[in-house]
């Protein structure tokens, strides 16, 4: 397996060695930066398989960053924040944000976050379906170039966004419990609450425009793909 290249961008040079050594010391290439526009630069010029982004940086602020990054990339992006704040977490989350930390954190813990990441985009991009897509009510899944179109239509999701939309048709007509999403998205204990997860659901609605209404809302269940809402 060829090495995954981390990217990250931290605005406390300290921290940011000390991230760069531990990631590199597990087997990680790691790039970092403490500016918003020379990340954008990177991503741009450089192969990243994950960006960890910290909101707090002068200049272009990690929102800017993850906002303009969104536009042409799906990269796995943890977002770090200062503040315990569960607006700041959904407004990661609507910018297309996959995870969160906040600070403090233990560089395990982030390592586990970007494993887990990195290894459900690897799943993903596998070739285990027969033709390696699934389409459904005009809306079809290619895995290995992780596209989406709905009615032919070419549309662009986060990682996150996609995981969703992969799990929920491929249990299609089948009930999705929150607790079932966590634990296939995220793969840890969560520390958020339903709000995030009604986000990422909202972002995904959007995102299919007139088939919105295929992800309906179980009362007190959870999601189930096909049907009214």
């Amino acid at each position: 397996m060829s090495e995954k290249t981390i990217l990250i961008v931290e605005d406390e040079p300290i921290l940011r060695e000390v991230l760069k050594d531990y990631f590199a010391s597990e087997g990680y290439g790691a790039l970092e930066t403490g500016d918003g526009n020379e990340a954008l630069a990177l991503c741009r010029d450089r192969a990243v398989d994950l960006i960890i982004l910290d909101i707090m940086l002068p200049g272009l602020d990690g929102w800017s960053v993850c906002r303009r990054i969104r536009k042409t990339s799906d990269v796995p992006i943890i977002m770090l924040t200062a503040r315990a704040d569960e607006d700041d977490t959904l407004l990661g989350f609507e910018l297309g944000a996959d995870d969160y930390v906040t600070k403090p954190y233990s560089p395990p813990v982030l390592l586990a976050r970007a494993k887990r990441l990195l290894e459900s985009r690897a799943r993903l991009r596998a070739p285990s379906y027969a033709g390696d897509s699934l389409r459904l009510q005009g809306v079809h899944l290619h895995f290995p170039s992780r596209t989406v179109t709905v009615e032919g239509d070419l549309i662009g999701l986060t990682h996150t966004e996609f995981e969703i939309l992969a799990y929920l048709m491929q249990n299609h007509g089948i009930v999705v419990t929150r607790e079932q999403l966590i634990r296939k998205i995220w793969g840890y204990e969560y520390d958020g609450d339903d709000r995030t997860i009604n986000t990422h659901i909202r972002n995904l609605r959007a995102k299919l425009g007139e088939k919105s209404s295929l992800i309906a809302t179980v009362v007190r269940a959870g999601y189930k793909f096909g049907g009214e809402r």
